[in-house]
């Protein structure tokens, strides 16, 4: 079965503590029936969220999160096909978005939008190789 990533970008609509739980606790839900994995950075301006697994059930969980209205102005900015998982373990990995991402005037200035798939992957390769505050518990 062929793998694939697949990384978007959205604005959270009604961020708070609750609501990402919420989209959390559904993800990893729907992620661990499908054998889908990845990681979701975010904070209250961005959602930057990465998706692995087979090509199919991928595609159909970015089809949910285009009708979630907690995501505003959805954009897929890179998928192919993989050999391995960068999060092989993660149903959904929590990271939130830290000062080396990019600052609020950056992200409302179109920085993710700028950025080429490269870097956004290399994100998400940073994100991998770091320890998770809740590496006690995989997610």
């Amino acid at each position: 079965m062929r793998q694939m990533q697949l990384i978007y970008s959205s604005r959270p609509f009604g961020y708070d503590d609750t609501t990402l739980e919420n989209i959390l606790f559904n993800a990893r839900h729907h992620n661990r029936r499908g054998s889908v994995t990845g990681a979701l950075i975010c904070r209250h301006d961005i959602f930057l969220q990465m998706l692995e697994g087979p090509r199919d059930v991928v595609t159909h969980t970015f089809a949910r999160i285009l009708r979630d209205s907690r995501h505003v102005d959805v954009v897929a900015h890179w998928s192919g096909d993989i050999e391995t998982r960068m999060f092989p373990t993660w149903d959904m990995r929590h990271d939130p978005a830290r000062s080396w991402l990019w600052t609020p005037d950056e992200v409302w200035n179109g920085a993710v939008n700028d950025a080429s798939s490269e870097t956004l992957r290399a994100i998400f390769a940073r994100v991998a190789a770091e320890p998770s505050a809740s590496d006690a518990s995989v997610g």
